[in-house]
């Protein structure tokens, strides 16, 4: 199955909605009582999605078409990126590929929705670059998982754009902040459920940038699949429910390249994972 956050015409808050072809389905219309938003269908568990599910045949068809987006998680418990989980993309960016995953918080404020705009000071940075990634999004409570359960636990799938200024990377000890600018984590639009995904190591994951291919890569390329990485990060902390992790990026980064790349005032930038979705945002640099 497949799910969005859209915010109707006329109105500010995200609903959500359940795609099928072109279409959408408003879910809090199938049933009294039935999720506004994702993280309450989540919460509900499988009964709760069989419900959504047994329900959508009955439910009003709307066009997809000119729905504007929101982002596809509006409120993790925590956003977990994982750093340097490419080898191709370690080596580009002159950083090692150490013996544990690299493990960094996003902020909140940095979520944003497909086919909208991220605005950043050019005074703050001018070398901001493109990171498509694989989102990974906790269903079940994970503690102390092993590897071979680790899947269990996921709810679904969604593309994240883990955008970040290279220069705030390079000067500072963590990466939260250069990755947390507002607007700067743009997720979606879709979430797939993990039952569409048979095998989340078998995905094309590709970055066009102004019109031209930038990364092109596969996610069997991680160093650590997802399994490992929930296993390794359930260790530490409970992984709750509506978690987002972002599973890292593949080679071809902006910084890496000669001459270099960055995003532009006006560039528009779209990732996108075969199966799950593409992803399209568009930059302004204010002076």
């Amino acid at each position: 199955m497949r799910f969005a956050h859209v915010i109707p015409s006329g109105s500010d808050e995200p609903r959500l909605i359940l795609v099928e072809g072109d279409d959408a389905v408003f879910v809090d219309e199938l049933f009294d009582g039935a999720p506004r938003v994702l993280e309450q269908l989540i919460a509900g568990g499988d009964p709760l999605l069989q419900r959504v599910k047994d329900g959508a045949a009955r439910g009003t068809r709307h066009p997809l078409a000119g729905q504007r987006f929101a982002s596809a998680l509006l409120s993790p418990p925590v956003i977990l990126a994982i750093g340097l989980n490419y080898a191709a993309h370690s080596s580009e960016l002159g950083l090692k590929t150490d013996s544990t995953p690299t493990v960094f918080v996003l902020w909140p404020n940095s979520l944003a929705a497909h086919d909208t705009t991220t605005i950043w000071p050019r005074s703050l940075s001018e070398s901001v670059d493109y990171e498509a990634e694989l989102g990974v999004i906790i269903g079940t409570p994970a503690k102390d998982v092993a590897p071979e359960n680790a899947l269990e636990h996921v709810w679904g799938y969604t593309v994240v754009n883990d955008i970040t200024a290279r220069d705030i990377q390079y000067s500072e000890a963590q990466w939260s902040r250069c990755k947390s600018f507002d607007g700067f984590t743009p997720t979606g639009p879709f979430v797939v459920t993990a039952d569409e995904i048979p095998d989340p190591q078998d995905l094309h994951i590709w970055t066009v940038l102004d019109g031209h291919t930038m990364q092109d890569a596969t996610t069997g390329q991680m160093v650590r699949p997802v399994a490992t990485l929930i296993s390794h990060l359930s260790k530490s902390a409970t992984l709750l429910p509506g978690t987002l992790i972002s599973t890292g990026s593949p080679g071809g980064a902006g910084y890496s390249r000669d001459p270099q790349v960055f995003l532009r005032d006006r560039s528009t930038v779209t990732v996108g994972i075969d199966g799950i979705g593409s992803l399209t945002t568009h930059c302004r640099i204010l002076d």
